[in-house]
């Protein structure tokens, strides 16, 4: 029988490496936005609709927001194996943790294909 530890946060080198990609698919959509700013400076909410009326910036956005939930959920995971000991209550931040995530993904999602 194999004794598994349930606290730490030793997920090793899958989540390491995920953390990171998702950390470059948000500055290379931070630079690629900044240069769309640039150059169409919207002043109105009717240019900033302009902007996000192309598919192609709907999606990298989308690509964005999903990317930084699941960055936040590797770090809060982590946060709450490292320092939260009782079980019940760990499972209970991890579940209200993905709960929330997940709700404001489809909030997000709605929100940029309703412009």
């Amino acid at each position: 029988m194999v004794n598994r530890i349930v606290v730490g946060a030793h997920y090793g080198l899958k989540d390491w490496i995920a953390q990171r990609a998702t950390a470059v698919v948000m500055a290379v959509y931070s630079i690629l936005m900044a240069a769309v700013l640039l150059l169409v400076r919207p002043g109105d909410f009717e240019a900033w609709r302009g902007v996000f009326a192309h598919g192609f910036i709907k999606f990298a956005t989308f690509l964005f927001v999903v990317s930084l939930f699941y960055h936040a959920w590797i770090g809060m995971r982590d946060l709450w194996m490292d320092y939260v000991q009782p079980t019940g209550v760990r499972l209970t931040l991890h579940v209200l943790t993905i709960l929330a995530l997940v709700g404001y993904t489809g909030w997000a999602a709605s929100i940029l294909w309703r412009l």
